[in-house]
Order: structure tokens, then sequence, then C-alpha cells
């Protein structure tokens, strides 16, 4: 059934969320991460892009933190777009692993695929599927560029957040080299775990990935620059993704009660697709157990729950003045 709801409807659903959720407490800042424990835990931004265009921005959404995982879901399109959504499904794979997003043990339940570009060693196979391949430069102004084409403006390496990155990764060594084990990593292993840290380092903010999520939502037209960034049968490919595994082991909880695809990032991102409709990111640091943003999470779910909107749901939404 059809479904319309007024912008300015809209934009109250985005205050209202914004105000249920800023004074929540709980949680903390990623601590394993140097650079991510001393940021300021009472940043919080929520941002909204129509598919039309139209933004909504309340409260930090111009900071710029990091990006971390949220950055897989852009690479996972750029592999797409230079490989084909059938060609990541063959050399990475599209399935949860119901295990948390930095396992070991997945790989080796698993051992043939890394099973989705969407934890960490899938994320890794990723990058070394970028091209050209051999080419570091290149292949970190592909990553970025694509990024940049998806929000309509460029993000900015974050220096301190890459050294801090670099240096405690151990656990990401790992899994490289295992997946260079099980031959599934397709370029340099070190230049292929050196470029998903950097993509982890780099400086976003909500209303950026407000924007990346309704190009994605928009069938990979930019809604504020026309752009085209990728041909529409890959968003209904990333959207799935996202919908399978964008929270790691507690995506079914997720999507059940928010009923909106989204990623997280320890940064304290969290990236919303609602096909057809909007985009919509929310950033706060602290973190629950799960690495999760308590507030960026339940801004999210208020938003969505005062619209009665959800992908399940069947409608087709018109939103109009």
């Amino acid at each position: 059934m059809d479904k319309t709801i007024s912008i300015a409807r809209v934009r109250q659903a985005a205050r209202d969320a914004y105000d249920a959720a800023k004074n929540l407490s709980g949680g903390a800042n990623a601590n394993y991460i140097p650079y991510l424990a001393n940021i300021d835990s009472d940043l919080f931004g929520l941002s909204v892009t129509l598919v039309d265009g139209t933004s909504i921005s309340i409260g930090d959404t111009s900071y710029k933190f990091g990006i971390e995982s949220v950055s897989k879901v852009p690479t996972a399109i750029l592999a797409m777009i230079q490989h084909s959504p059938e060609g990541v499904l063959e050399k990475i794979g599209a399935d949860a692993t119901g295990l948390p997003f930095n396992s070991i043990f997945a790989i080796l339940l698993e051992n043939d695929h890394p099973s989705t570009p969407l934890v960490n060693a899938g994320a890794i196979s990723a990058c070394s599927m970028i091209e050209p391949k051999g080419d570091s430069d290149a292949k970190w102004k592909a990553i970025t560029d694509n990024i940049a084409a998806l929000c309509g403006s460029a993000p900015e390496l974050i220096d301190e957040l890459y050294k801090s990155e670099s240096s405690t990764n151990f656990n990401n060594r790992a899994i490289a080299w295992l997946l260079k084990n099980y031959s599934r990593i397709y370029d340099d292993v070190d230049m292929s775990l050196d470029l998903y840290t950097r993509q982890c380092s780099l400086g976003i903010t909500s209303d950026q990935l407000a924007v990346m999520a309704a190009t994605i939502a928009n069938g990979g037209l930019n809604p504020l620059t026309k752009t085209r960034v990728f041909d529409p049968e890959i968003a209904p490919k990333i959207t799935t993704l996202i919908a399978t595994v964008g929270f790691y082991q507690n995506t079914g909880d997720w999507l059940y009660t928010s009923g909106i695809p989204a990623k997280s990032g320890v940064g304290g991102g969290v990236l919303g697709v609602l096909p057809g409709v909007l985009g919509i990111a929310a950033f706060a640091p602290p973190l629950d157990g799960a690495g999760n943003s308590v507030k960026a999470q339940a801004a999210v779910k208020a938003f969505m729950q005062s619209l009665g909107l959800g992908i399940m749901n069947g409608d087709r939404v018109i939103i109009q003045n």
C-alpha cells in the first residue's frame, strides 16, 4: 500500500529521534584503538538525506570521525563495479558468519570463502581485488574517489588514527595471512592489509554518510550531485549484504527492531539504507558490548518507528512537501 509522508513530518521525526537519544548514557569509546578512546564521548549527530536530495542535519553532523567498518560498504561497491556482483560472490561470498567482525574462527569454518565483504576478512579480500593490481597508490585513489563520489564530497585521512590502527592491527595481520593460505587474497598481502587499515582511518561526517546511504537507496545515483556512481543492479546486492551482516552477530535483532538495513563502525557511526526512500546516518562514540554506538542505534530506531517505516512493510513510501 502507498504511505504518503510530508517532509515536515520527516524533519520532526528526525528532531524527535535526536532528542530522545541525546541524553542516553551507557557504553564506552572503543579502547583497543588508542585514538578512538580519546574522542569526546558527548559528540552526537543525526543526518537524513532523501532520494530527492533533501537533507536534514541535527547536532554534530560536520564532525569528522573515523569511518572504521562502515568503509566496508563503499569498497564492496567498488569491488562490484570492477568485478561485477557475481565476481564478488565468487571470490568472497555473501553469507553472514554469525560470529564477531574480526573472527579468525569464521575463516577456518569456511576456508573456501571469507564469507562476506562486510566482515574484516572479506573487506581485506575486497581491498586486494581493487584494480589496478600491484599499485598501492592507484588502488588508494580508486577507493577514495569512489567514497567521494558516493558522498558527494571527499573524506580525509586521519593520520593519527591510521598510525594508531597500524600499530594495533595484530588480529587483522593474522586474518590476512590466513586468507593468503586459502588463496583468498588477490594481490600483495601487506598492501591489501594496509589499504584496509587506511580506509578504516578515513575521517567522515554523518552528513556525508547519509548522502552515501541515499545514493545506495537511489539506485546508485547521488541525489545531491546527480552523478551516477554505480549501476542500479548493484544497489539491491549491497543493501542485501548490509541487511544480513551490518551489525554482525546482532544483525537479526537490529533488523527486527529497527526495520532498516544498517552498517555500524567502532568509530561510532551507523549508516542506514531504506531503498527508494532515504539514507540515514548517526554518530556518537560510546559503544555497547557488541561494538555499536548506543545513541546512534537509538536515534535510527526512533526515527524509523516514529514514521512507521520498515524495509519489510511492503509499503510504497511517497515523501512530498
